[in-house]
């Protein structure tokens, strides 16, 4: 069974920092491409950052040189390390692997 947790959100001042985790199973985790996303308040969900397995990284332009995401295979776990965050960052944080099934995401709110 497929299964995505995500943990590490809260409430954070502008300029401060929070590290999300995500918790894979049910998924050859190791060959698979993991990606963040986000939704905000009223708005679409967006993609945030992607990492393929080999480790290659790709980031959303509003995000760049602020945001890393980082995997490890051994704990079947993917990261999004959120530096300098800013109150548009606040969102609902998802990771997934390309799969039908979300997780209940983790609450990020960055306030002013």
């Amino acid at each position: 069974q497929v299964q995505f947790v995500e943990s590490g959100g809260g409430l954070v001042e502008t300029g401060g920092s929070l590290r999300l985790s995500c918790a894979a199973s049910g998924i050859l985790f190791s060959l698979t491409t993991m990606t963040w996303y986000r939704r905000a308040p009223g708005k679409q969900r967006e993609l945030v950052a992607q990492i393929s397995a080999g480790g290659n990284t790709n980031y959303a332009n509003s995000v760049k040189g602020r945001f890393t995401i980082s995997r490890d295979n051994a704990k079947n776990t993917v990261y999004l390390q959120m530096n300098s965050l800013k109150p548009e960052d606040t969102a609902v944080y998802y990771c997934n692997g390309g799969f039908m099934t979300w997780g209940q995401g983790s609450q990020v709110t960055v306030s002013s």
